[in-house]
């Protein structure tokens, strides 16, 4: 017999993003006592603020500013792993960086595939959050991720991610993987039976909402027009 869950709404929250359901089906990731399932792929301090989703994986392609981690964070109510470099930033930096996102509350840092696996040393011997790194095809080197001192494995292969996420799990069966799901229920779920303990959901952008919000009310004008 399916529970009956008591649903509170606010005005504020209206349009807030939901994640699709299917998620629910994944296994999560405990990660210090919280059990996270679905991950919102995002920086946008609005949508941040008003989504449904466990926890926030804040990456961007620029450089990693101290700042923009405060915004993210002060804008959050749920736990957010913040991207911290890996490429165009590496070293020193990194790993100040991701110190400097612990101090400020991050649950973890995001590293992206081109990190040496020396600089993933030495942030797992700074910092005691933990360490995600994005596995971007399937001829990284997944064994020295994990010996490394990796604490989660984030696949983004786009349409190879299930084959990806297959093959790390066929090497670490019990080793924490987050992925991309993909677009559809049908591609979440099977994100999810190739062994995704936790989906990153890449969600509209805000003017791709305004957008909708927008022909709807063009739609109800037209309308009281003609009557």
């Amino acid at each position: 017999m399916a529970k009956y869950i008591p649903e509170i709404k606010g005005i504020t929250q209206r349009h807030m993003i939901k994640v699709p359901e299917i998620i629910r089906e994944a296994s999560g990731i405990r990660i210090f006592g919280k059990r996270i399932k679905s991950l919102l792929f995002t920086t946008d301090v609005a949508i941040i603020k008003n989504t449904n989703a466990d926890a926030i994986i804040a990456v961007y392609p620029f450089t990693p500013q101290p700042i923009i981690t405060q915004a993210i964070l002060l804008s959050a109510d749920v736990p957010v792993f913040c991207g911290v470099g890996g490429k165009m930033t590496t070293g020193k930096r990194v790993i100040n960086l991701a110190l400097d996102a612990e101090f400020k509350g991050a649950m973890g840092i995001v590293v992206n595939s081109t990190i040496p696996n020396e600089v993933i040393r030495q942030i797992k011997n700074t910092i005691d959050i933990p360490i995600i790194v994005t596995i971007v095809s399937e001829h990284e080197d997944v064994k020295g991720r994990v010996e490394s001192g990796s604490t989660i494995i984030n696949v983004s292969g786009s349409e190879k991610t299930i084959d990806i996420v297959k093959e790390v799990r066929k090497q670490y069966p019990n080793f924490p993987i987050i992925a991309t799901g993909g677009p559809t229920e049908s591609s979440i779920r099977s994100t999810i039976m190739a062994g995704a303990n936790a989906i990153a959901f890449t969600p509209p952008t805000s003017a791709e909402i305004l957008s909708k919000i927008m022909f709807e009310n063009r739609k109800k004008y037209a309308e009281e027009g003609r009557s």
